[in-house]
């Protein structure tokens, strides 16, 4: 069976990037004061932004548990494998980013580490070189990213073959706008018995609701988020979004969490905040319930060819 884990992940890859060091640590007491304590970052973050120099996010985030004595309070993860050089999975790759990431966080353990890609090497290898961090105490639980059904069940088999610690969670990309997850990951995962740790939650802001046709919006995502709206269900992923607030009364992005959480195999999805005002919207999702009416309505809407048919049924 999955573990068990808090129903919601504050993203840490807008720290050092799009939210400057004060305005994360503003976003990072909201969110804390809110109970969102499980935080996910990596090491590569936010290197696209610093001249393929990582590790501000990590930093950042170092930096406030230090500030605010919390760190017992964090379920800490971060990720290896894509900050380059180091962005293979060799034992004395992970160990050496390991070593950095531990640095930068300012603690002497890692609750989650993933494998942040696969680099289509030796997976026993680079098992057991995680599972040697682990029987070290620098790190108590093992997470695939971005892995395919085939190297989740190759992984999953090398661990029970050579009496490794298995991964308990995979990180991969999954929304009301990014539905590929829902065939055979998912069965993979479930096969597996891991936690779905989804990211990319939000497509974007695209599920925010502030993205709409005309609109001008000030985000460094902008482009990212605006195409879903080329797609022919983004806006009627949208309309179903716009009455399930409003029957609701709540932010779109809580609705498209909740959404998720309600889906078979999500265990805690990923999302993040880089001001604090987006903090309350994540937030509002821990507690808000859709109707399987209300699911459903945005399950056609979502699913490319059915959406209209659904409307006019």
């Amino acid at each position: 069976m999955p573990i068990d884990l808090p129903p919601l992940c504050l993203g840490g890859n807008v720290f050092g990037w799009t939210a400057d060091e004060p305005t994360s640590f503003a976003v990072l007491d909201a969110a804390r004061e809110a109970g969102l304590t499980f935080i996910d970052t990596a090491d590569v973050y936010s290197a696209w932004a610093h001249d393929g120099e990582g590790g501000q996010s990590e930093a950042v985030l170092g930096r406030w548990m230090a500030d605010r004595g919390c760190r017992d309070e964090v379920l800490l993860a971060t990720k290896v494998g894509m900050l380059e050089p180091i962005d293979d999975l060799r034992p004395a790759t992970t160990r050496r980013a390991l070593e950095a990431s531990l640095r930068r966080l300012g603690t002497d353990r890692v609750d989650l580490y993933y494998a942040h890609q696969d680099d289509g090497g030796d997976l026993a290898e680079a098992l057991a070189g995680f599972d040697a961090l682990r029987r070290e105490g620098l790190v108590r639980m093992l997470g695939l990213s971005n892995f395919s059904p085939e190297r989740i069940g190759e992984a999953m088999a090398a661990c029970a073959r050579d009496g490794l610690t298995p991964p308990v969670v995979l990180q991969n990309r999954w929304s009301l706008v990014e539905r590929g997850f829902e065939g055979a990951e998912r069965d993979a995962a479930r096969d597996a018995g891991l936690a779905v740790v989804p990211y990319a939650t939000l497509a974007s802001g695209f599920l925010s609701g502030k993205y709409r046709p005309g609109r001008t919006v000030d985000s460094e995502r902008a482009g990212s988020a605006a195409r879903y709206l080329e797609r022919p269900e983004g806006p009627r992923v949208l309309e179903a979004l716009d009455a399930v607030a409003e029957a609701h009364a709540a932010p779109h992005a809580a609705v498209a969490l909740a959404w998720l959480r309600a889906q078979e195999g999500c265990a805690s999805p990923i999302a993040s905040a880089r001001t604090v005002e987006q903090v309350a919207p994540l937030a509002a999702a821990l507690t808000l319930e859709l109707t399987p009416a209300e699911l459903d309505a945005l399950d056609a809407a979502s699913r490319p060819g059915r959406g209209a048919a659904a409307t006019a049924a």
